[in-house]
């Protein structure tokens, strides 16, 4: 089990103490959700901030490119430290070419769908992807309610890898908690992005809560 703190529920006006303290805390990637306000109505931070935060801490940078024409940025973000960057199959004119440009570049490479998106649309390229994020919230701002009806893509999804043999990682996005989390996992998820459920008390406490179902702070 992955699992990737979303650091738009981090306090941005302490963000190298959070890094740490998230590091600490026993994460194993660190999400960081790029917004344009073109693709998704909300606007985040781009490749520069991200090759600050780089400096604190040397847990994965799972980024997660939710904008338009996202191969004009690719180089930029995997300067910045990216080692995992998500494209959202929406925005790709030739998603073959989008993720190979992201390996040959020394990244791993990852799509993501929202959740109006039929998941046969990304059926042809699952061999070419490292990481398949399933959004289970409308991507644009933390704190939403999980979208229990994406769990039926997550458990297709996981025949469809399991039958072609392939190690792609299912990612969840979107309303993960104590409760989501098992069922996205039952369906066959193995990375959990968490905003609230890991920023809101004692990290470590709330990390190894998500882990062990049986965990009593």
């Amino acid at each position: 089990m992955i699992i990737a703190p979303s650091i738009l529920a981090a306090d941005f006006a302490h963000m190298a103490k959070e890094l740490c303290e998230i590091e600490k805390a026993g994460a194993d990637w660190v999400h960081l959700d790029v917004m344009d306000g073109h693709f998704v109505p909300n606007l985040t931070f781009g490749a520069p901030v991200i090759k600050k935060y780089r400096t604190y801490t040397s847990l994965p940078f799972d980024v997660h490119l939710m904008i338009s024409n996202p191969d004009d940025y690719i180089e930029d973000f995997i300067d910045a430290g990216a080692d995992i960057i998500t494209v959202h199959i929406e925005t790709l004119k030739n998603p073959k070419q989008t993720l190979g440009k992201i390996r040959s570049l020394g990244a791993k490479a990852g799509l993501s769908l929202n959740p109006d998106t039929n998941i046969e649309k990304i059926k042809p390229y699952i061999n070419l992807c490292d990481v398949i994020l399933i959004m289970t919230v409308n991507p644009g701002f933390g704190g939403q309610s999980f979208m229990y009806e994406q769990l039926e893509k997550i458990k297709i999804l996981r025949k469809w890898l399991d039958t072609e043999k392939l190690s792609t990682i299912i990612e969840v996005d979107g309303g993960i908690n104590h409760k989501t989390i098992q069922l996205a996992e039952q369906a066959g998820a193995t990375a959990f992005v968490a905003g609230s459920a890991i920023f809101n008390g004692n990290y470590a406490n709330n990390i190894k809560s998500l882990r062990n179902k049986d965990f009593i702070k």
